[in-house]
């Protein structure tokens, strides 16, 4: 990867999560890299994609917890960064962090909001400090992970499902829940619904398709959406822009 790049990803020596940064904007240098709030970037100043996880997030000063996205999010004027992130994937950080994924749907909150003031203070000095602040906050997160609950299998088998274009009513025979017991699982992990999950993870499909190049045509049919048309509208819908503007370089 090119370290003067605003944005980039590895995968963490947590299983599942991913470390990214990304450079304040304006910043070409290729020194101490952040990252913006947020985890799917684009071509669209700096939006955030809705992609079922969550994330924890340092810049100078602060620890953050970005709750999952429901539609696109812009960073404003006081989350310009540079950030690093941990992006946890769907259903995993809630056991980390001691909340419910739903409690932070659409938002970024202070990391002390959910522990101890004192205990993130000096979290945050130390991920201040260290030489490379992306693998400091990595192992913050592998502690956390360390010290929490084990993540549970049924939460992992309906991301698994429904990220591989199953249906609600199929994962939830898979699992074993009726779909009561399913909705409200879902809602303390991943923040919303099996459907609004399942709808997200088959988008980010379609634009991993569409950006390696599959036509968008053929691109509809493989993610599971009834057509181009169909496509367009979902994608429109969840990040107020045109499908063909987040495939640009």
């Amino acid at each position: 990867m090119d370290p003067s790049s605003p944005y980039l990803e590895r995968a963490s020596r947590l299983p599942g999560a991913v470390v990214w940064t990304k450079q304040a904007p304006g910043r070409t240098d290729a020194g101490r890299t952040g990252a913006d709030a947020g985890r799917t970037g684009d071509a669209m100043a700096g939006a955030v994609l809705p992609d079922g996880c969550m994330d924890l997030l340092w810049t100078e000063g602060r620890l953050l917890v970005a709750g999952p996205d429901t539609h696109a999010f812009r960073p404003g004027p006081g989350l310009r960064g540079p950030w690093v992130g941990v992006r946890f994937r769907p259903g995993a950080a809630p056991a980390l962090l001691g909340v419910r994924a739903h409690e932070l749907r659409d938002r970024r909150v202070e990391l002390a909001d959910l522990r101890p003031a004192a205990e993130v203070r000096h979290l945050t000095e130390r991920v201040d400090a260290a030489p490379d602040p992306a693998a400091a906050l990595e192992a913050l997160a592998l502690r956390l992970a360390a010290e929490a609950p084990p993540e549970d299998p049924l939460i992992r088998a309906v991301a698994a499902s429904l990220a591989a274009g199953r249906s609600v009513a199929a994962t939830a025979g898979t699992v074993g829940l009726g779909a009561r017991q399913l909705h409200r699982r879902s809602l303390t992990a991943f923040g919303y619904g099996p459907k609004t999950l399942a709808r997200i993870l088959r988008m980010q499909r379609a634009l991993a398709l569409a950006r390696d190049g599959v036509p968008l045509a053929e691109t509809a049919a493989r993610a599971g959406y009834a057509d181009q048309a169909h496509l367009a509208r979902d994608v429109r819908e969840l990040t107020g822009m045109p499908v063909t503007a987040l495939l640009l370089p």
